[in-house]
């Protein structure tokens, strides 16, 4: 698998060039007039053959994995700095989703979501409705245990809980939530700040770029 992907990696640079985007509008500008006589030379001028349309679909099906493995390896990596003397893990969910399980982990002692996202602090928009999602779940989860909320960087996600977005936006994608959430409080918050003010403290917000960094 090895050598496949170098391979692989090496016949995309190679079509790519100087930069795909260019290469690209090179070939269209190229393609135009092309007839069944003459549309093979292109193929073969562009390096367009078999071998690297195959190279690219093997970095694509492994590239639609890499999320799903950043979201394991993260998790793996932090049980060690999580875990705290007579805590037993009951399950943890490593794959795509929770697969049918209400958290990412849980313990005797906890339940906890993990987002291993890069913010970059503009609009994020999709990030932030995940964020609130996760801390409302686990907010309003009928449990004695402690709730956690682990995040690649707190900052920009406490900036957005402690802000000023509508909350009809932030539920508009998640429609099933909406109706959660507006059933329990009806239209007494408008914004996330004022949720937020509320029930902060009732899930423990956490950084866990620190543990990650180093073994």
């Amino acid at each position: 698998m090895d050598n496949d992907l170098v391979s692989a990696a090496a016949l995309l640079k190679r079509f790519s060039g100087d930069g795909l985007a260019r290469t690209l509008g090179a070939i269209e500008r190229r393609s135009q007039g092309l007839t069944t006589e003459t549309a093979a030379l292109l193929l073969d001028d562009a390096g367009a053959d078999a071998a690297t349309y195959q190279a690219a679909a093997l970095i694509k099906s492994l590239a639609g994995e890499i999320n799903v493995a950043i979201h394991a390896l993260g998790i793996l990596r932090c049980l060690p700095h999580i875990l705290q003397p007579g805590e037993v893990v009951e399950y943890v969910s490593l794959g795509a989703g929770n697969t049918g399980r209400p958290f990412d982990l849980e313990t005797n002692l906890r339940v906890a979501e993990f987002k291993f996202i890069n913010w970059r602090g503009g609009p994020e928009s999709i990030r932030q409705n995940g964020v609130f999602k996760d801390f409302f779940l686990l907010a309003h989860h009928d449990t004695p245990k402690s709730k956690h909320l682990y995040l690649l960087g707190a900052d920009h996600a406490l900036k957005f809980l402690r802000g000023g977005r509508a909350l009809d936006s932030v539920l508009s994608r998640h429609v099933g939530l909406k109706e959660i959430f507006r059933d329990r409080f009806g239209e007494h918050y408008q914004v996330v700040s004022d949720y937020f003010l509320d029930h902060g403290d009732m899930v423990l917000i956490e950084d866990i770029s620190p543990w990650l960094a180093k073994d």
